[in-house]
């Protein structure tokens, strides 16, 4: 009898052991993700603004002045942040819109004066809306029309769709780098769909500075 007794004891403390093990395990598991999504998410909770984007501000007011978006400075550094970091010859990444390729840009003011040129154009076009001339500056003008067809304000899913929707009909699927986590998944390879995502977590840390 104390022998049974003693059997269904061990018994449900090695059931109790395997569920708090399991339970640990679970919560591991859970914080492990937790992590990793935080990690991989389209922007840092904390974004640092590069010592380069800084030195460029009087050249992206310069420029920002002469094209008549003054009040768009910071939004213009933060997407020079998002593009480069400031680095390299083509800071603003602006080749593509003043030469049609990549790399045609070899000097950083003129790249700047491109870049700031381009944004005021797609803020023309997309009648004021910052947001949805933020993302055209990385999708181009394509995203505009887009926007006046499908939608009245930008939104994450917008972006999404159209990226898919341009790389599903571009046979060339080899040019194509799939930026953020997910995308290849998500099939919205063209552009970066966090884009405005990114360049408004970088102006916001700009307010604070």
């Amino acid at each position: 009898m104390k022998r049974n007794k003693k059997i269904k004891t061990a018994i449900k403390r090695t059931i109790f052991l395997a569920f708090l093990l399991f339970s640990l395990f679970i919560g591991i598991s859970l914080l492990a993700y937790q992590e990793q999504a935080e990690n991989s998410s389209p922007t840092s909770s904390s974004p640092i603004i590069s010592e380069e984007v800084k030195a460029y501000r009087p050249v992206v007011e310069k420029y920002a002045k002469q094209y008549d978006v003054s009040q768009h400075i910071d939004t213009l550094l933060a997407m020079m942040m998002q593009e480069s970091g400031g680095r390299g010859d083509d800071p603003m990444q602006s080749s593509e819109s003043y030469c049609g390729e990549r790399g045609c840009i070899q000097d950083p003011e003129l790249s700047i004066k491109q870049g700031v040129y381009y944004f005021s154009q797609t803020l023309k076009e997309a009648n004021g809306d910052l947001l949805v001339a933020v993302q055209s500056y990385n999708f181009g003008k394509g995203f505009i029309n887009y926007m006046k067809k499908h939608s009245d304000q930008f939104s994450q899913e917008a972006a999404i769709t159209f990226s898919q929707e341009m790389y599903a009909n571009d046979p060339d699927k080899e040019k194509y780098r799939c930026l953020r986590d997910g995308a290849e998944e998500l099939g919205a390879c063209y552009g970066d769909i966090y884009y405005v995502k990114s360049v408004m977590a970088y102006k916001d840390k700009l307010a604070e500075e």
